[in-house]
């Protein structure tokens, strides 16, 4: 039906309004009584054997929401309906802001993946905790924080510092975000030095409180070997609990649409099937790297359960969506977790 219907009804909008109509349609259908039961019952797969424990939490399956689609938590109630085991909110900053100017968000059908250069538009801490406060589900919630665009590099820890103390309460595990490439010179807090400061203080800051609960890391793809050394060297040094392998890419490589089209579209990070090759192998490197020792969440071009198989098989712990929702839509949560039961992923 998604295929079918919904799918080329959306895309006849731009991606930002399409996204906008999918929320509200939503959150009025999800109103109707015996609805959220009836999407339970079509979509989530209930199977212990889909169960796994990574970083001291249990999730009912592997399969996330990525952080990005629903950064303001408006959503998670009803989209835990559509059986996801996790779903990540964010990118959250302390202080709300718009993100980019429009438009900011494309599709590349012909290659089934998707350009964005949002900005970090979100709420803010405040108004996305005061929220998942409300919530009715139980669903395991993942803060991915990050920095005000204003706010300069030298001053970024206390962002994630404010933002991660205002969740602190609200969700289950952390990621921090040094790895969009829409939010200027964010990137460079990936370097050595800077991360580590970063991260030893959140960490600091986590000890403190009377459950510490686990910090990730999210990575660009983008990475050198040698910088993915560095990373695993410092996840170990601080104590992170995971990785989360990959954020979008800046390169434009192997791409099937006309280059002026993607030329006109501008700066941006790349989504969806281009990417899935690379995700891979980040995380391949990662786990060999660590000797399996820290825990990697997979994302980046999942379209398809073998897709989700070939990123468990690289090593990945648990899996997260995004341009495959997009463009195979709610099917492919169960797909997926079916395919999981079926190989040799049984716990």
């Amino acid at each position: 039906m998604y295929k079918l219907l919904i799918k080329p009804l959306l895309f006849c909008f731009n991606p930002e309004t399409a996204h906008h109509l999918t929320f509200g349609f939503i959150k009025v259908i999800f109103k109707i009584p015996g609805v959220s039961a009836l999407f339970r019952l079509i979509y989530s797969v209930k199977d212990a054997r889909l169960e796994r424990t990574v970083f001291g939490i249990t999730f009912p399956n592997p399969v996330g929401l990525a952080a990005g689609f629903d950064k303001d938590a408006k959503i998670v109630d009803e989209f835990s309906a559509l059986g996801f085991g996790f779903i990540e909110i964010g990118t959250v900053t302390p202080i709300p802001q718009k993100g980019n100017d429009k438009p900011r968000l494309f599709r590349l059908p012909q290659d089934e993946a998707v350009i964005n250069r949002m900005g970090f538009n979100n709420g803010g801490m405040k108004e996305i905790a005061a929220r998942l406060r409300k919530r009715k589900s139980k669903v395991i919630i993942g803060g991915n924080i990050g920095k005000n665009k204003l706010t300069p590099n030298e001053e970024a820890l206390t962002d994630y510092i404010k933002a991660f103390n205002e969740l602190f309460d609200c969700v289950d595990y952390f990621v921090v975000n040094v790895s969009s490439p829409n939010t200027p010179g964010l990137r460079a807090l990936q370097e050595k030095e800077p991360l580590k400061k970063i991260l030893n203080s959140l960490q600091e800051v986590n000890n403190q409180k009377a459950i510490p609960k686990p910090i990730l890391l999210k990575i660009a793809p983008d990475l050198t070997n040698e910088q993915l050394d560095d990373i695993v060297e410092i996840i170990t040094e601080t104590k992170l609990a995971g990785i989360i392998a990959t954020n979008t890419t800046i390169t434009r490589d192997g791409l099937t649409t006309d280059r002026e089209e993607v030329a006109a579209i501008g700066m941006g990070g790349l989504s969806g099937r281009p990417l899935s090759i690379r995700s891979t192998e980040v995380i391949r490197y990662l786990v060999k790297k660590s000797n399996g020792t820290i825990p990697v969440i997979g994302v980046g071009g999942i379209h398809s359960a073998q897709d989700a198989i070939d990123k468990l098989d690289a090593g990945a712990c648990l899996i997260q969506i995004y341009s495959g929702f997009i463009y195979e839509g709610p099917a492919l949560v169960g797909e997926i977790n079916k395919k999981v039961v079926s190989t040799k992923y049984k716990v």
